[in-house]
């Protein structure tokens, strides 16, 4: 599973949403997933929702309306976005931080499609 820390006014996070399209599209089936959690508050929860729409983002989307402050947020010691997380099954953060096509090469070499 990857856990996507991400906001709609974040420009990398935004230009991070191919990649992961096309991560999801090569390893859903292969025991993977995407758990979206967008810093996005209650004032910018539309722009939040647009975002979805307009990027086409795949996998499961949460919002931790409290931004930086939520519990979740703070667990993973997010400090800035956008960050990720790679976990295995057994709930071991097996990569962090990964972008653009590092995201790509290493989940080709841990996950078989």
């Amino acid at each position: 599973m990857l856990v996507e820390f991400w906001a709609s006014w974040c420009g990398p996070c935004r230009a991070q949403t191919p990649t992961l399209r096309q991560a999801y599209a090569v390893y859903k089936g292969a025991n993977f997933e995407i758990l979206g959690i967008s810093l996005d508050n209650e004032a910018t929860r539309q722009q939040w929702i647009q975002a979805i729409a307009d990027d086409h983002t795949s996998g499961v989307q949460v919002s931790e309306l409290r931004g930086f402050e939520g519990e979740i947020v703070q667990s993973y010691g997010v400090k800035a976005v956008p960050q990720n997380f790679l976990i295995d099954p057994t709930g071991k953060i097996v990569a962090s931080s990964l972008r653009a096509s590092m995201l790509l090469v290493v989940l080709a070499n841990l996950i078989k499609p």
